[in-house]
């Protein structure tokens, strides 16, 4: 018998702090069964986990994938709507790999995918204040004003304040191209900070994430990281 935290971190999914908060979202079932409360103990060898519909097990061999994400497709590995996942895209990795954070379903660009439990919750979890930087096309003349108001802060939806540094790339008639940068990346925090401003997203990609970026990748295509990027990556969270 096994500790649920621990069997999601062992299978690669999140470290066990990370656990917690997928038991707090309901995301974690045992036997088709919402696990509701921490700590609840497993039989390994008998019972069925799964995590977002998916059936999670232990693995073996740590790998770390970089995929150039479309637009129209689900950062999750099942969807109970039947639409397009990354998993589609993913097919010809040999080991189940899971999202580090998620890219919203209409975002394209950089997404890391690993079963290292451990690196893909420090990566997501804003306290290592991982850079994100994001290409933004937002509805209007994005104005000096407009960015001075996200850097300075913007309160979310849940109740944080949001804020990047922003700089404009372009302007054309009713539609400005602007550059961001994140070290937190709340919920739909790109989407929030514009439309907070003024200026609607009407189309988002993100072009780096931990140093890491899509150069020379197809839209929909995934390469291995090199073991240059992976310790680079686990230095910037302080990971040995």
């Amino acid at each position: 018998m096994i500790r649920i935290n621990k069997y999601l971190s062992m299978c690669g999914v999140t470290s066990r702090r990370g656990a917690e908060a997928l038991i707090v979202e309901e995301r974690v079932t045992i036997n088709n069964r919402l696990v509701k409360e921490q700590g609840v103990m497993i039989d390994e060898k008998k019972d069925v986990v799964r995590v977002d519909g998916t059936e999670v097990r232990p693995v073996d061999q740590k790998v770390f994938v970089l995929l150039n994400k479309p637009p129209m497709v689900m950062t999750t590995l099942h969807d109970p709507f039947k639409r397009r996942t990354v998993l589609h895209y993913l097919e010809d990795v040999p080991i189940r790999v899971y999202p580090v954070g998620r890219l919203d379903y209409d975002t394209e660009g950089v997404l890391l995918l690993t079963n290292d439990g451990d690196l893909a919750y420090r990566l997501a979890h804003p306290k290592y204040e991982v850079e994100k930087i994001y290409e933004a096309r937002v509805v209007g003349q994005f104005t000096s004003e407009a960015a001075k108001q996200i850097e300075a802060g913007i309160e979310l939806k849940d109740g944080t304040i949001g804020r990047a540094e922003v700089a404009a790339l372009s302007r054309s008639k009713g539609v400005s191209k602007i550059r961001l940068v994140l070290r937190e990346g709340r919920k739909r925090e790109v989407k929030q900070l514009c439309k907070a401003v003024g200026h609607p997203v009407k189309q988002l990609r993100r072009v780096e994430f931990a140093t890491i970026t899509t150069h020379g990748l197809k839209v929909g295509k995934w390469r291995y990281l090199t073991a240059f990027e992976l310790d680079r990556i686990k230095a910037l969270v302080r990971l040995k």
